[in-house]
């Protein structure tokens, strides 16, 4: 999609870096003297630039994914699959399967995936009933929020008075029921407790290593997770898991403009968030690290909870919640961004969305910046009038498009069939800018770029109904939200997100083109692998994404993650490529290349 050239018969990697894209005879000459290897292995393919996740949480993901997921939706993961729970009757039945199924009678019970609207109510007592003795915690489908039943409780040694006088955190604890939400949760002692059991050094080493052969069979290459907060001892594992020679992608990391300044104020907040960020710079030889001067912050509450703050009121009377109040998050946006952050702010309701925008309206008025790049992330409801107003300020847009399709036909209850249909609206967007980037949140959706884009093209809820059809783009559109959009919202359009001289040699490889096929098939071609700074990873078959296995819960074991010819020679090198020789690939000739647009040049 580069718009000099959409299509090629092949293209040319010095290192790992591109240095052409055409025909093999254009590119050979292109390598003059140099030695050539011409690799025709990839032939049959389709080849694009390699897929970005713009934004997940390894760390939620590894974590959910090796609990008892009992969800409302299907997740197919390497090895095996778990099948959705769509009522209170079948939620039920396997939560009280797993606990029966389990041999040790102090082992707590840990289940992530319950959403009261396809499950019905929870509390602490219906847990109680479930096991009087035997820990039980369930984590909400948001990840915002948790049940504990009386020997949790005990367990994480939380009263009642651990969790009063906390001020607006104290407003999101009902800890008769046993249940603490967004701040009642993260800003309490329950968030930390509920670490201890939950974030223990095996489920995270094995949650990891599933996550990592998870992002790579969908066609992951780079990831990045806003608003990480890491210990020393956590880093270390990522280094071993994520930073190994084989794994073949980025995980890249914004700093946390919530959870520091609440740490230490504002007055030392731009200097604890530069050492985190000194911890892992940007630099030759990283696949991990934290990119500078840039900052996430938060606005309202979970979508999945349905805690957005909207304009008009709930229909069942319920209210939502602030996960920085606007004051608050006025002060913070002045720091950062007066400091020369870029500002990716999550919101996610329309009176939300106002007052993302009256921040981003203040900051320009009081000082100005040119190329801010100041990213609204989730986005789920909004106004027209508030996405013209954002793009005309210069905001660009990174959105997780499987709202509508996973959560409409429930989310009448709640926000009226119309809200709940318009939530994320794409062609809307698109209409003002260009600027437009999916992502997954992992494990708010599925973390398969593929299917991402099958979503924003088709909005196709599990009732088979389209929700806000007039709502629904291209596939070209939805293409690019996944590859050069991704890139260019951080700021890395010139070395991710397309195929071009110059660029990271990353590919993803599929067995289908994404152009020809059905548009509503778009989820299901088949990822073959991924090409990673030039070094060519299939997918083990085990681990295919269209194979689906028997149902059942996460097992401590791994298939062999990936196959490749050789270690990798030397780390990634951002500032220089390998000139001594030139590997030529032939992709898929006679039938063309998807390429990524390279908006950095149209605009």
């Amino acid at each position: 999609m580069e718009a000099s050239q959409k299509t090629a018969e092949a293209v040319a990697i010095s290192g790992k870096r591109f240095i052409g894209a055409g025909t093999v005879s254009q590119l050979t000459k292109l390598a003059g003297a140099r030695p050539v290897r011409i690799d025709d292995s990839l032939k049959d393919k389709i080849i694009m630039p390699g897929f970005i996740d713009q934004h997940l949480h390894p760390v939620l993901g590894a974590l959910t994914l090796a609990t008892e997921v009992i969800a409302t939706e299907d997740w197919n993961l390497p090895g095996h699959s778990i099948k959705a729970a769509y009522t209170p009757e079948e939620y039920m039945s396997r939560l009280k399967a797993a606990e029966k199924n389990m041999s040790n009678p102090n082992e707590p019970l840990v289940s992530w995936g319950y959403h009261k609207l396809w499950h019905g109510k929870m509390n602490r007592q219906i847990l109680d009933q479930i096991s009087s003795t035997r820990p039980i915690i369930i984590w909400q489908r948001s990840c915002h929020e948790v049940y504990l039943n009386t020997a949790a409780l005990k367990l994480l040694d939380i009263s009642a008075q651990d969790v009063l006088g906390k001020g607006t955190a104290s407003q999101m604890v009902n800890y008769p029921e046993g249940h603490f939400w967004e701040q009642g949760f993260m800003s309490t002692k329950v968030l930390p407790s509920f670490l201890k059991v939950v974030a223990t050094p095996e489920r995270l080493t094995f949650g990891l290593k599933q996550m990592v052969a998870y992002e790579h069979a969908n066609g992951v290459t780079a990831y990045n997770e806003p608003g990480a907060i890491v210990t020393p001892e956590m880093w270390k594992l990522y280094e071993q898991i994520l930073g190994a020679k084989d794994t073949p992608m980025y995980s890249t990391f914004l700093a946390d403009g919530r959870g520091i300044v609440d740490q230490v104020g504002m007055d030392k907040a731009l200097d604890v968030v530069e050492e985190t960020v000194a911890s892992a710079p940007e630099a030759p030889g990283k696949k991990l690290m934290f990119f500078p001067k840039q900052i996430k912050l938060f606005a309202d509450g979970a979508i999945i909870s349905q805690l957005m703050q909207m304009k008009e009121p709930y229909t069942d009377g319920h209210h939502g919640e602030w996960m920085i109040n606007p004051d608050d998050l006025e002060r913070r946006a002045k720091l950062f961004w007066d400091a020369g952050y870029q500002l990716h702010i999550h919101v996610n309701g329309d009176l939300g969305a106002e007052v993302v925008l009256a921040t981003l309206e203040k900051r320009l008025k009081e000082n100005p910046r040119q190329d801010h790049r100041f990213v609204v992330v989730h986005f789920a409801n909004s106004t027209e009038t508030q996405i013209a107003r954002l793009a005309k300020d210069g905001a660009i847009f990174s959105v997780n498009p499987y709202y509508p399709v996973g959560f409409a036909d429930k989310y009448a209850d709640g926000l009226g069939k119309k809200r709940a249909d318009l939530m994320v609206r794409n062609a809307s967007i698109i209409k003002h800018t260009p600027h437009l980037s999916f992502h997954s949140d992992l494990p708010m959706a599925p973390s398969d770029p593929l299917y991402l884009a099958w979503a924003g093209v088709n909005r196709m809820t599990p009732s088979g109904r389209i929700a806000a059809p007039e709502q629904r783009i291209s596939v070209d559109v939805a293409l690019r939200a996944i590859t050069i959009e991704a890139a260019y919202s951080w700021r890395k359009e010139d070395l991710l997100g397309s195929i071009k001289a110059g660029k990271i040699a990353n590919l993803t490889v599929l067995e289908q083109d994404p152009y020809q096929v059905d548009p509503k098939k778009l989820k299901d071609i088949p990822v073959w692998g991924t090409v990673f700074e030039g070094k060519v990873y299939p997918v083990p078959a085990e681990n295919k994404r269209a194979l689906v296995r028997d149902d059942g819960p996460v097992k401590a074991r791994l298939a062999t993650l990936y196959h490749h010819a050789a270690p990798l020679s030397d780390p990634l090198d951002p500032l220089a490529a390998n000139t001594e020789n030139c590997q030529l690939g032939v992709i898929a000739e006679g039938a063309g290349v998807a390429y990524a647009q390279n908006l950095a040049e149209a605009h």
